[in-house]
This record gives C-alpha cells, structure tokens and sequence, in this order.
C-alpha cells in the first residue's frame, strides 16, 4: 500500500489529539500511564507540535491522501546522541496494521531527515520492539545499536 506523510495544520490538531489519546490508551497497558479525572492521558508536550520548530507532527495516509491511517510524530530530543531525530509517538490504526504501512512510514521519516535516529519503542511491548527493530534493520542493512531502551542508528 502506497501511503504519504501530510503535516498536521494546526486547524487538524484535535484530530491528531484523538489519535494521540488513543495511542496514550493502548500505551498504558505496559507503561504504567493513567488517565486524568477528565478521562485523558497526560501529554505535556503536544502544544509544543504547533509552535516549535523542532518538532513535527504528520499524519500517515492513503495514497489518495483522504484515508487516515495513524499518525507520527518527530523530534530533535535525544537520549544518547548529540544530535538527530527522534520518534516521539508512533501509530498505526489497528485495521491497518500488518500491511506495511508502519514500516513505509517509518522509512519515509528517516528519509525527510538523514543522519542520526533514535527510537523507544513502547515500553514493555515486545511487539513494538520487534517491529522497530525490523524495520530499522531493513532501512539500515544493520542491526541496530539498543541501549537503556533506545535503538540508535
């Protein structure tokens, strides 16, 4: 499946919100994350995706770009390297997933951004640890460098 990266427009933020909920949800299965009395899950960051440059928000889509398929957001935090990017939040809608989708995303972010990566994947998921490490092998040739949590490539 063909699938583009489209920025987020911040007149399409309560849509990346919703997805960011749910992702938070399916999340605090294994990272302990609890929601608030208003029923969200905390994420401090999320403003910042419209006003900072360092940060990068896009939605994952069908190839005629009408058809959302999850979103993924990047950032210039590191946690090992002295520079480079980062996947800050990564997810695909569940009916979309096992298709490839994920993986063509991930690689259409590490290309928009060559040089140093690093990824966390969900914390406690083997799942999400498993795809990532796939894929960063597939992008890399390599197998990928994993520290405290974090692949580096």
């Amino acid at each position: 499946m063909e699938i583009y990266l489209v920025p987020v427009k911040l007149e399409k933020r309560d849509v990346l919100y919703r997805l960011l909920q749910y992702s938070l949800y399916e999340e605090s299965a294994f990272d302990g994350n609890e929601m608030d009395e208003t029923a969200r899950f905390a994420y401090p960051w999320f403003d910042a995706y419209f006003t900072e440059p360092s940060r990068e928000a896009w939605f994952i889509c069908s190839e005629d770009g009408k058809k959302l398929l999850g979103f993924v957001m990047v950032n210039t935090f590191l946690q090992k390297a002295a520079s480079g990017h980062s996947i800050a939040e990564f997810m695909v809608l569940p009916a979309y997933r096992r298709q490839g989708v994920g993986r063509t995303a991930a690689r259409a972010c590490f290309q928009m951004h060559p040089g140093t990566w690093e990824v966390s994947p969900s914390f406690g998921s083997e799942q999400a640890e498993r795809f990532w490490r796939q894929v960063i092998e597939e992008y890399t040739g390599n197998s990928p460098r994993f520290e405290d949590g974090v692949f580096i490539f």
